[in-house]
């Protein structure tokens, strides 16, 4: 069963710049946004790994990041544990192949999915993969993913076809309402953000998955307001 605990040694969010990132091809690239005490502090929009890794590590700061895409392969060919997990729960979701099946793909069908562990690898030296919960505030990057994420928050609902107009509501409960927000990737960055902002604080989480294949991190129901924006009464 995936697990809401609290991260480890719980601590308050001041000064932690926490990062999103949307992970798509290499036509569309990826899609960040950075939040500085819960509050919407700037964005990315990139094809380059290697200048989104620096965007990350010294023109923000960033102290945890969030990325929606897969920080592990499937050993079988089949879903990861973490997918069969949030598929159990009626969280649909992607199911991630081997890298063998994903590089011999004959159409690149996973190719933001290679596009995402590359983007791992080039935060790993400063960002550790999240293999458990991590320690509050310490640097890290995980995986988290947007439709479950807006599934917990919404009380164990969420409509992937209404999803720019549900991510933007939950968005503007927690006080980001950015007008430069202008489409889906940006605003899943957002959500992801906040996610990593939540993990910052410390925060109550669930997780999904097993550290082989890879967690999936996501805030618990009614607990991401007052992690990632503190001056802001919970909504749910």
């Amino acid at each position: 069963m995936p697990r809401a605990l609290p991260t480890k040694d719980a601590a308050p969010s001041v000064g932690i710049t926490a990062v999103g990132i949307d992970v798509g091809g290499e036509r569309k690239g990826f899609h960040a946004v950075a939040l500085t005490d819960g509050h919407y502090s700037s964005q990315l929009a990139t094809t380059d790994v290697g200048a989104l890794a620096r965007w990350c590590r010294e023109t923000v700061r960033a102290r945890v990041i969030a990325i929606d895409a897969p920080c592990g392969w499937s050993h079988d060919g089949h879903a990861r544990p973490a997918e069969r997990r949030l598929m159990q729960k009626g969280i649909s979701c992607f199911s991630t192949p081997t890298r063998e099946q994903a590089v011999g793909h004959r159409t690149h069908y996973f190719g933001w999915m290679l596009r995402g562990e590359a983007l791992f690898r080039a935060l790993e030296e400063d960002f550790p993969i999240c293999r458990q919960l991590p320690v509050a505030g310490e640097k890290c990057s995980f995986e988290t993913f947007p439709h479950a994420i807006a599934w917990h928050l919404r009380g164990g609902y969420a409509d992937a076809s209404q999803k720019r107009t549900q991510r933007r509501d939950l968005l503007r409960q927690v006080g980001i309402d950015h007008l430069t927000l202008t489409n889906i990737d940006l605003i899943d960055a957002a959500l992801c953000a906040c996610a990593a902002a939540h993990v910052a604080a410390g925060g109550e989480c669930v997780t999904y998955g097993e550290p082989s294949t890879g967690l999936i991190i996501v805030p618990a129901h009614a607990a991401l307001t007052a992690a990632a924006h503190p001056a802001s009464r919970p909504p749910f």
